[in-house]
């Protein structure tokens, strides 16, 4: 019987809410080619992070005005202090950030291996 209960908590760990990063966003659109090795595409939906597994989708929040775009790492940075996560000029278009170029903003794993350490309050 103790195992059965055991199982079961175990079950509902597993199912918990992925852990976040909270920080701020900037987006770019400069470069030939990506970290990953693949054209450099502005108007994709494709983000840089430091330490993410390329081919990771990640949900990226924009905590100023509550829109949200899932996008794939595909690209090392960023390498602003400050900044948690850098955009494509595509996802920040989705994101409403064009025009002030940074964001506060929650990043979550959706899709792939990548763990973050959660610092969201």
């Amino acid at each position: 019987m103790a195992v059965v209960a055991l199982s079961a908590m175990v079950g509902l760990t597993s199912g918990a809410e992925a852990a976040s990063q909270c920080g701020k966003a900037s987006w770019y659109s400069m470069g030939t080619k990506t970290a990953s090795g693949e054209r450099m595409n502005a108007s994709a939906l494709a983000a840089a992070h430091r330490s993410l597994p390329f081919g990771t989708k990640v949900r990226v929040e924009n905590l100023n005005n509550g829109r949200s775009v899932v996008v794939r790492i595909n690209d090392r940075g960023p390498f602003a202090g400050g900044r948690v996560i850098d955009l494509t000029r595509g996802a920040a278009e989705r994101l409403g950030m064009i025009r002030s170029g940074v964001a506060p903003v929650k990043v979550t794993v959706v899709g792939g291996s990548g763990k973050l350490k959660s610092n969201c309050s």
